[in-house]
């Protein structure tokens, strides 16, 4: 089965992360670990003079395995564009939230093997960063010159569409 769609992980309370030192007191055991393990691309160490950036307009929780794809798909159009010399690709989100899930059984029989609502606390499925509205989920530095601008909108918007909810793109000079 594929994953399940984010309306089954309602945004009703804090993020849960609780994992203590002591694995006896931990409610959360196997946590998977996230997919996007680079947050930072291009040429860190170069000054730049514009902020290109992606804003969320809503609330929204994004999966650890979509900021990875979309991670990659602007790094690759960017890479392909501009080179790797020549910009700064950053991913400002984290994925601390972890996803639990209450696996239920189905077929024949599944009735007298499984609890229903008894202990569902769920197993841990994957994580995911909770966005708020306002919040810049990735930026990319550039210098002004010629198109680049134009085409690190593009770029993004190739990206934004592997992304939950809306977003817009802001412009900043340095």
């Amino acid at each position: 089965m594929g994953l399940r769609p984010s309306r089954c992980y309602k945004w009703d309370r804090p993020a849960y992360t609780r994992v203590s030192k002591n694995p006896s007191t931990s409610f959360v055991t196997g946590i998977p670990g996230s997919k996007i393990n680079i947050y930072d691309m291009g040429t860190p160490s170069t000054e730049f003079n514009t902020e290109v950036s992606l804003v969320s307009q809503t609330d929204i929780q994004i999966r650890h395995n979509a900021l990875e794809a979309v991670r990659i798909t602007i790094n690759k159009a960017l890479g392909n564009a501009l080179g790797v010399k020549n910009y700064h690709f950053k991913v400002r989100t984290y994925p601390h939230h972890i996803m639990r899930e209450n696996a239920m059984a189905t077929g024949a029989g599944a009735d007298r093997v499984q609890d229903g609502m008894r202990k569902a606390f769920g197993k841990p499925i994957g994580r995911a960063a909770r966005v708020k509205k306002g919040q810049i989920v990735l930026s990319v530095y550039v210098s002004d010159e010629n198109d680049t601008i134009k085409i690190v909108r593009g770029a993004i918007r190739k990206g934004v569409m592997k992304l939950p909810g809306k977003m817009k793109t802001i412009t900043n000079t340095i």
